[in-house]
C-alpha cells in the first residue's frame, strides 16, 4: 500500500478469488491497484474497442489502474480479457471501493446475532 504526503493512501492490495492463470500455466492472484485518475476514465473512450463495445470500457481502465499482479511484466488489457468472471467482477467492485470511499473496507454485520463490524475485500478474495 502506498500513502501519499498527508495520508491520502493512492495504492491497495488485493487478492484474487479465481487467479489469472499465464500462457505458462503459472498462477497470478496478488496484485496491487493505485486510485483511478480523471484521464483513466477519459482516455479509453477515444480507443477504438471501446467505441466498438462499451463493455470494453471496464477492460482498458483496469488495465491502466492495476500496476501489480503476480509476477506479470507487463499488465496489458489482454491480460484482463482472460481473467476468470468472478475475478472481472471482484475487480470492479474492488475499483469502485476504493475510489469511491478510498479504502478496502465495508460496513458488514452479522445476520444471526447483529453484531457490526467492517469487512476489508482484499481478504474476501481468499481461501
Amino acid at each position: 500500500m502506498t500513502s501519499r504526503p498527508g495520508g491520502l493512501q493512492t495504492e491497495f492490495e488485493f487478492v484474487l478469488p479465481k487467479g489469472y492463470v499465464d500462457r505458462e500455466g503459472n498462477l497470478h492472484r496478488r496484485g496491487t491497484m493505485r486510485l483511478a485518475t480523471a484521464n483513466d476514465e477519459i482516455a479509453p473512450l477515444r480507443d477504438m474497442r471501446v467505441r466498438e463495445n462499451q463493455a470494453y470500457l471496464t477492460v482498458v481502465i483496469l488495465s491502466r489502474v492495476i500496476t501489480q499482479l503476480g509476477t506479470i511484466a507487463e499488465l496489458n488489457p489482454g491480460v484482463i480479457e482472460n481473467i476468470f468472471s468472478a475475478d472481472l467482477a471482484y475487480l470492479q467492485s474492488f475499483y469502485r471501493q476504493i475510489n469511491e470511499h478510498g479504502t478496502t473496507t465495508i460496513p458488514a454485520g452479522c445476520p444471526a446475532c447483529g453484531h457490526k463490524f467492517e469487512a476489508d475485500l482484499v481478504g474476501l478474495g481468499e481461501s
